[in-house]
């Protein structure tokens, strides 16, 4: 992020896209816009940028973009999808961005030969063919090869089926995969809705049904089940067994209406982000400035967050969608690692610093007891296995940048059998800002291979540990290896100029 002049925080913004002014320039009336119009309105005085199909003039939002007017001009002119999914996916650009809709890009003419023609008519036939007979010979899964051209792809599809007994729907989703568990997969069973998501790596397959299902008496009925949701799964076959309860002993003649998702298996970042309404249950204050939230998933949920993911929490603002991303932490640092952990899968903790000109965090911090806001699925690159074989670990973080550390730390001294030091090196600018201080010295004292390291920017007088902020002069005298050509893993979390520094 950058430094934003006075008068163009986001909530003026917002109040600049409700006064009325024409910010698209196109006076009301959308148009299509060519590829060669879009190249004409490249400059920071006239700057289109199209996103998933649809053209917007950003020229008045420049200096409002939190990230500076640079990040925008990498797209200006063109279409900026691809760049804008890279930085920040999860930001609901069609609100932020809706009074700035110039209009659709034209589509292009797509001339196709007869032979081509007859080729995707015939892959398209032959999928389906071997998938119906895939079904009857092995309902689990099965890879083909399709030729287009040149070009060779390899699909493989994840099969579902559901049985039902006059009390409980079960459905089975077959992805052999070896290494299934229980934070890859996600089910949400809303009044109306079953959707249930399987993590496969990058992708992820999703299984969606609107649950209107029978007409009794001229009367369009719902069938209801009980808001517990039970998940089983068999880790060495990959199979996942969603099991629900029926409220009453109805016969469901379908599972429900596909949606626009169902049965479909793609890229994670080709979806759009799911959320589901979480209640505040406590707000417990852990500084003078940050905070503990501890939302209340819904009871038909099934969700657990990785370590080291993230999530994005999304409310509504004076009118306005705002979404913001977080890491959920433990709700306290363990410090026995002898005894088995208790995952909390019935909520989900998050330390957030309350900032005095921050709209959305000041928007946190005005919820009471039993308001809700919307929590996304996880999403993040990190993987356990980063962290399986080290030696030694070492967290850089600075302030809130602590949070993903909690889980990793966590995760490496109760369960990498490898490790010989973990190390956190935790920038703040106060004693007063140090997050979970005397926690955190605790599993110092209580566990010989954690320590420390506190370092302050603007110590008080009787500061006597490390002062000063991330450079290579402090880093060579905190960081060492626990003996040499130790393999060792460096996880940095912070302010943007905290994580290049850190990097660099």
């Amino acid at each position: 992020q950058v430094p934003l002049k006075p008068g163009r925080s986001l909530m003026d913004w917002i109040r600049l896209t409700k006064s009325g002014k024409d910010l698209a320039g196109v006076k009301g009336r959308l148009v299509e816009v060519t590829e060669e119009e879009l190249a004409k309105h490249s400059s920071r005085e006239d700057c289109w940028i199209c996103i998933r199909g649809f053209v917007y003039n950003v020229t008045p939002y420049m200096e409002y973009h939190p990230g500076g007017e640079d990040e925008l001009m990498k797209a200006a002119g063109t279409d900026g999808t691809d760049l804008f999914d890279q930085v920040h996916r999860w930001v609901n650009y069609e609100s932020m961005l809706k009074e700035c809709l110039v209009g659709r890009m034209a589509l292009k003419p797509v001339s196709v030969s007869k032979g081509e023609c007859f080729r995707i008519k015939f892959l398209m036939f032959s999928s389906r063919v071997i998938w119906s007979l895939c079904k009857i010979l092995d309902p689990r899964i099965y890879e083909e090869s399709l030729y287009f051209g040149t070009k060779m792809k390899t699909v493989t599809y994840i099969y579902y089926d559901w049985f039902q007994t006059d009390s409980l729907i079960t459905i089975v989703i077959y992805t052999k995969q070896k290494d299934m568990n229980a934070e890859l997969v996600i089910v949400d069973c809303e009044d109306k809705r079953l959707r249930g998501e399987i993590i496969v790596n990058d992708y992820s397959y999703v299984l969606e049904v609107g649950r209107y299902l029978t007409l009794q008496l001229k009367i369009l009925r719902f069938f209801s089940i009980s808001q517990a949701v039970h998940i089983k799964i068999a880790e060495k076959i990959g199979k996942v067994e969603i099991n629900l309860k029926k409220k009453d002993n109805n016969h469901w003649k379908t599972l429900g209406q596909p949606l626009e998702s169902h049965d479909t298996f793609v890229k994670r970042k080709s979806r759009d982000l799911f959320y589901r309404k979480c209640k505040l249950v406590s707000k417990t204050e852990v500084t003078h400035d940050t905070k503990l939230f501890c939302f209340k998933l819904p009871e038909s949920t099934h969700f657990h967050i990785p370590t080291g993911q993230h999530v994005y929490l999304k409310h509504v603002i004076a009118g306005t969608e705002v979404v913001k991303p977080y890491t959920p932490l433990l709700p306290f640092l363990p410090l026995d690692f002898e005894e088995p952990s208790c995952h909390d899968s019935a909520n989900i903790y998050l330390m957030i610093k309350i900032y005095p000109s921050g709209l959305f965090t000041q928007a946190l911090d005005r919820l009471q007891i039993g308001d809700c806001v919307s929590i996304s699925n996880p999403e993040g690159n990190f993987r356990k296995s980063q962290v399986e074989a080290v030696e030694d670990l070492v967290l850089l973080a600075a302030g809130t940048g602590f949070t993903p550390m909690v889980k990793v730390l966590s995760f490496a001294l109760a369960e990498v059998v490898s490790l010989r030091t973990a190390k956190l090196i935790f920038f703040n600018k106060t004693e007063d800002d140090i997050l979970w201080r005397n926690q955190l010295e605790q599993l110092a004292l209580k566990d010989e291979r954690f320590e420390v390291q506190f370092v302050l920017s603007e110590p008080a007088k009787g500061w006597v540990g490390q002062q000063g902020r991330i450079s290579s002069s402090v880093l060579s005298g905190l960081v060492k290896r626990s003996r040499k050509d130790s393999k060792v893993l460096v996880c940095i979390c912070g302010p943007t100029p905290f994580t290049e520094q850190g990097v660099q």
